[in-house]
């Protein structure tokens, strides 16, 4: 059976004491099932449970004929179609098919009668699912299963949440799950019935306010219906999309913003699925359909219906475009001029849709629309459509109407900057951007500029998106930096926030940041050279940060550059070299634009799609010539062997944090690197090798051969099969293998892995292991995770005549997994599993070959699981418990990957001579053992567990006490997963000794204790919470032996506290205003964007306000600050708030809990120490306790932070002197609470 449907019995079969009935009929139904199949010896499988089912439905159904069949609670039908529901989905589709006519004959008359009982017919809903899912073409035709699925379809608009939603999940899965064709045969009926309830719905009409009746018959019959066809849409056919939109496009009319606004949000979704019936196109349609949008356009202030509005519009759009783009661009500034007066409304969200309209719109822009703009620009005409867009958005940037809109508008601006990168001449011409949005996105720059323009990040990200489309030598001519001396002397405004947008892909040559940014940079850091000479390390500093957003900024020229050959010069080919190694902050920058340069010109060199969608968006999205970018790769290549160099010093000087990064630019420019070039470099690393090993020992020495050794890994994929040779035949000496340096040792098995994955070198595995088997005892720690990712390399490639070399490898690797590196134990764990593939694929053991063995045991066994099963157990008779252990470990992940190919006699005799370690006196061994005994009952099926549970049972009960090395728990959670899989009774009669049982009742009880909160803490939950899953490791073998499904993990103290209220503050959507200025007047006409502010309100403190609380000394003229006590004596108490406080904290008081219960606070000594500090005393008391010292500290006085250690300093006993310490700002607060002002306001 499987696992899943008895997972889900499992929990049914507790329920037959339950109090509650439609808990208890169905789990005394299945117990008396299952009792049937225990006399007639049968087994428990879907198709059986399936069979009893329809047959004890048949006896109910003919006992029920002479009156109406019960649904209640309690009954037997209502159980019988709540498992029957369970089972089918796991019953094989043929035998579904074969028993159609009785399904029907005894559950499609049921549904008259089922429509008033809700969990019922949902039962039956869940039935039909699974069987209309099995049953093939033809049979979907039966005239009995039309009208059920007819029944089903009204239940879509059931006025029960639960049951309409389980019918509208039926249809969607049927629909989406057809039999073997284009469209499911019930998808025409389905679209038949949508169109019919939507006339309906929109013939009648909604009740407006009317009374509640009224209301939930029209509006919520509309409501469903349109929730029901958003995810069914797509699976309807073509042909009834017009009717459908059609209907949709009149509920808009019906004045419900509801319906209105899902009426526009399934319209756009419906614009967007492609049509593949083109007699029935929709697209034909779409002037229509926009047009009665147009013709209906919502309030300003109706929030909700304006957003969905906007929405399909710019969907519309976007479809009609496509169907025919030159219709669609005469349609462009009727529906962008209806759209943009919606800019203006005082709700955020509104103004976010209709930006995202708008963007939608500047994608139907077309090449003709664009040269037409263009041509009106240089004859001063403003008629055509581009035009007329671009003057109302830059206008806009000014006006008061759209102040609040401005982060918007600037959106809209980006949109338009993104979609004119046509080139009306070609690569090399300027783009339409240039041509038409200069003027704008200089007006941005100066509101930028401007100190009160509050939207300066929103400007950032519009000029960062005019550097990507326009480039730096564009935008830089317009808006210079003005970052130079004589620039700041003039009086000219610098604009350093462009030099951040540098780092981005642009259609700038390289050459322009050689001529423009090279000398830039110089003069820097002649700037920065001078400040430091002269010790002003703040002027300094702003220099270098200048240098480095430069510098960080030339990778954006690097994206297929089309002058590379003119710019990278040796001039420029040698400063870069020089900042490679003097100038260690710009240095990443260097090396992302070398790796760049060479990336970007092969993948655009390439066409490959897949090398292209790594390319950044913009620089795919105006590229060079695949022609230009091959060029640019031939000349790159001639420079490969001058620039490997380089980085191959670089590589040796930086420390191991820098050498990632150097190694991703070697790898790349290996990547294109000729041959010939390419041996030249390989044989100068190898000859340092040698040179290296050839010397004394020394640490710089094997430093040398480490560095070198991850070099020939970096270059190891583009090596030739002899250089591979020689390479490996080096790595392979005992000198690389057999060295003091765990950094050479690891880097030596790398390369010979990195070489033997290849495939470039013929390996003879025999030979490779007998010579990595002597250089065993020099194998350092850190080493072992590569060795053993390359013994699984080798085993992979040994022939299936050579298997005696598997015996020889299995220690080693069986010891590996008791590595502390986790690496280590992954790899030894997958180096243990190859070898079992490998001999479960065949072939033949020659044992008189293997080291070690009797002659009387020689002879061939041929290659299987079980008998590399039967050599891994050979470990079990270990000399060490540490051996023993790992024998085990390795055993349990054999067991767990080859659990359906080990033979149940195998199963049985693994278990039973691992059982027997639980009595072991070694802990190490004991918790191997555990580990195994979990996995087994994880994995082996039951039959074969249940002879064992006698066993078993006392054995774990044995360390159920043992709190070492978290025993106790381990055997708990042994314990719950025998209680799952076994029941109850048949684990607890296996515990003998009277204190064994009561560790399964104190088992069960924890169980229990777990279920009863959980299940009242849902009871206090309003809402369905999901429960939160534990994470899992990520591998499954260490989810089965360490992770636990438990339910004994969940605490015995009381449940936590609700959840917080999530009720988030009222967004003010009408925050903007206008900020005054008394010394400066406003034009309202130009520059209102600079003036607006979302800040709050409030009046400013003037100067002298907080001096002005203060009474004056009238001998000196100081303000007297006071205690806090001068204004306590004159507050009233308040008895009110000090009775609450009281409740709240005192040891008699109490709180309540998030689900209403009272919890008394504790008596401890603070609050009894607070109680008596805050009662009142009488005098008599008071005189008595006056002798004795308080041991709390006295609350520190003001200006006690000045006071000196041994002096009295500026604090005096008459008072405070200087006054000036305390911020008057601090000081004129209200006085209420208890903490005490320092005279540096500090508490």
């Amino acid at each position: 059976m499987a696992d899943s449907l008895e997972e889900t019995l499992a929990k049914i079969r507790p329920h037959t004491s339950s109090n509650l009935p439609h808990q208890k009929a169905p789990a005394t139904l299945l117990i008396a099932l299952e009792s049937t199949f225990a006399e007639q010896n049968t087994q428990r499988t879907p198709t059986a449970y399936f069979a009893a089912l329809l047959t004890t439905l048949d006896s109910t159904l003919q006992a029920a004929r002479s009156s109406t069949p019960d649904f209640g609670d309690g009954d037997v039908l209502p159980a019988e179609l709540y498992i029957l529901a369970l089972v089918i989905p796991h019953v094989p589709h043929p035998v579904i098919r074969s028993h159609l006519s009785t399904i029907l004959s005894l559950t499609a008359p049921l549904f008259p009668a089922l429509v008033p009982h809700a969990p019922p017919l949902r039962s039956q809903l869940s039935l039909y699912e699974a069987v209309l899912r099995a049953l093939d073409r033809s049979q979907l035709e039966t005239h009995g299963l039309r009208q059920a699925f007819e029944s089903i379809l009204h239940l879509c608009l059931d006025p029960r949440p639960k049951v309409r939603k389980r019918a509208a999940e039926l249809v969607k899965d049927v629909l989406a799950h057809p039999p073997p064709s284009l469209r499911h045969p019930y998808a025409d009926r389905v679209a038949e019935w949508v169109q019919a309830a939507l006339a309906e719905v929109t013939s009648g009409g909604l009740p407006k306010f009317k009374g509640k009746k009224a209301e939930s018959e029209g509006s919520e019959t509309a409501i469903h219906l349109l929730a029901f066809l958003r995810p069914v849409l797509p699976c309807l056919p073509s042909s009834s999309l017009p009717a459908i939109t059609s209907s949709l496009l009149t509920l808009p009319r019906l004045g419900n913003p509801y319906v209105s606004q899902s009426a526009y949000s399934i319209l756009a979704d419906l614009l967007l699925i492609p049509v593949e019936d083109p007699v029935h196109n929709i697209q034909d349609r779409l002037p229509e359909i926009l047009d009665a949008i147009l013709a209906s356009p919502p309030l300003r202030t109706d929030s909700s219906v304006t957003s969905a509005w906007a929405g399909v519009l710019g969907h519309g759009m976007i479809a009609y475009h496509e169907a025919d783009a030159e219709a669609a661009s005469k349609k462009l500034w009727e529906v962008w001029h209806a759209v943009w007066p919606f800019m203006e409304s005082t709700d955020a969200s509104v103004r976010k849709a209709v930006a995202q309209s708008l963007d939608s719109l500047t994608q139907c822009f077309t090449p003709s629309i664009t040269a037409s703009a263009i041509k009106e620009k240089q004859s001063n005409e403003g008629k055509s459509t581009l035009r007329k867009v671009i003057a109302q958005t830059t206008k806009a940037l000014d006006s008061l109407a759209f102040a609040r809109s401005t982060p918007e508008i600037l959106l809209v601006v980006s949109s338009l900057l993104s979609h004119l990168r046509f080139r009306q001449d070609g690569q090399g011409s300027p783009t339409a951007a240039e041509e038409l949005l200069l003027l704008s996105v200089k007006k941005i720059a100066d509101l930028r500029l401007q100190k009160g323009f509050e939207y300066k990040e929103s400007a950032d990200a519009t000029l960062s998106v005019a550097m990507g489309v326009l480039g730096p030598e564009v935008l830089l001519r317009e808006l210079p930096l003005n970052l130079d001396v004589a620039d700041r002397q003039a009086g000219r405004e610098p604009r350093a926030f462009l030099l951040p947008m540098l780092s981005q892909p642009h259609p700038s040559p390289l050459s322009h940041f050689v001529s423009y940014f090279v000398p830039f940079t110089e003069r820097m850091f002649d700037l920065q050279a001078k400040a430091e000479a002269e010790g002003r390390p703040s002027e300094a500093k702003v220099w270098s940060v200048l240098v480095d957003q430069v510098w960080s900024g030339l990778h954006g020229y690097c994206y297929g550059t089309p002058d590379l050959k003119e710019a990278l010069t040796p001039q420029f080919s040698q400063l870069l070299s020089q900042l490679l190694y003097s100038q260690p902050n710009l240095r990443p920058a260097v090396l992302k634009a070398l790796r760049l340069m060479v990336e970007s010109n092969v993948a655009i060199a390439s066409g490959d799609g897949e090398r292209l969608a790594k390319l950044p968006e913009g620089a795919r999205a105006d590229p060079i010539s695949q022609e230009a970018a091959s060029a640019n790769v031939a000349f790159l290549r001639t420079q490969c062997e001058s620039w490997l160099a380089v980085l191959f010093n670089v590589f040796t000087s930086v420390g191991r944090d820098g050498q990632g990064m150097v190694g991703d630019v070697i790898r790349a420019w290996a990547s294109i690197a000729d041959e010939k070039a390419y041996h030249k470099l390989v044989n100068l690393l190898n000859q340092n090798v040698v040179k290296a090993q050839a010397t004394s020992a020394t640490k710089e020495s094997e430093s040398v051969t480490g560095m070198t050794l991850d070099l020939l890994i970096l270059m190891s994929p583009y090596f030739s099969s002899s250089d591979a040779t020689n390479l490996f035949n080096l790595c392979l000496a005992s000198d690389i293998l057999e060295s003091r340096d765990n950094a050479v040792q690891k880097r030596g098995y790398k390369v010979l892995s990195k070489v033997v994955e290849s495939g470039k070198v013929n390996v003879d595995a025999e030979d490779i292991l007998q010579r990595l088997d002597k250089v065993t005892d020099g194998l350092t720690a850190a080493a072992k995770k590569d060795r053993f990712l390359l013994l699984t390399l080798l085993v992979a490639r040994i022939p299936p005549t050579s298997l005696h070399l598997v015996p020889s490898i299995i220690p080693e690797a069986v010891l590996g997994t008791k590595e502390p590196s986790e690496k280590a134990r992954n790899a030894a764990f997958d180096l243990i599993v190859t070898m079992g593939k490998k001999m479960a694929e065949g072939g033949v053991v020659k044992r008189n070959l293997v080291d070690g063995m009797d002659e009387d045991s020689a002879g061939e066994a041929k290659a299987s699981i079980e008998e590399y099963m039967t050599m891994i157990a050979g470990g079990l008779a270990g000399a060490t418990p540490h051996m023993i252990s790992a024998t085990i470990t390795a055993i349990s992940r054999l067991v767990f990957e080859f659990k359906d190919d080990i033979s149940p006699q195998m199963h049985v005799e693994i278990f039973t001579t691992l059982l027997v370690f639980l009595t072991s006196a070694n802990r190490e061994i004991v918790k191997s053992t555990l580990g195994y005994v979990k996995l087994a009952i994880h994995t082996m099926p039951v039959e074969l567990l249940r002879p064992h549970l006698k066993e078993i049972v006392p054995a774990l009960l044995k360390w159920s006490h043992d709190h070492k090395n978290h025993f106790k728990a381990k055997v708990r959670h042994i314990f719950e997963r025998l209680l799952r899989r076994f029941g109850w009774e048949d684990v607890y009669s296996c515990a003998t000794e009277d204190s064994a049982r009561k560790v399964l009742l104190n088992i069960k009880k924890r169980k229990d204790r777990a279920k009863r909160k959980r299940a009242r803490a849902a009871e206090n939950d309003e809402e369905d919470e999901e429960p939160t899953a534990k994470p899992a490791a990520g591998d499954a073998f260490e989810d089965v032996l360490y992770g636990s499904e438990s339910e004994l993990d969940d605490s015995d103290d009381e449940m936590p506290s609700g959840r917080q209220d999530r009720a988030g503050k009222r967004k003010d959507n009408g925050g903007a205003r206008l900020r005054v200025d008394d010394d400066e007047p406003m034009d309202l006409l130009a520059g209102a964007a600079s003036r607006i502010t979302s800040a709050n309100g409030k009046k400013r403190r003037k100067p002298g306000e907080d001096a002005a609380r203060f009474k004056t000394d009238e001998d000196t003229g100081k303000m007297v600050i006071g205690d806090e006590q001068d204004e306590d004596e004159n507050m009233e108490e308040d008895v009110a708030g000090r009775a609450y406080r009281e409740s709240l904290t005192s040891a008699d008081g109490f709180t309540r809990g998030p689900n209403g219960r009272v919890k008394f606070n504790k008596d401890t000594k603070k609050r009894r120490r607070e109680n008596e500090d805050g009662e009142d005393v009488e005098m008599a008391d008071a005189e008595a306790s006056s002798g004795r010292k308080s041991k709390r500290k006295s609350d520190p006085k003001l200006g006690h932070e000045f006071k000196a250690k041994k002096a009295g300093g500026d604090v005096k006993k008459g008072g405070v002197d200087p006054y000036a310490y305390l911020p008057l700002s601090q000081a004129a607060k209200k006085k209420g609470r208890k903490e005490r002002l320092g005279v540096a306001g500090k508490r």
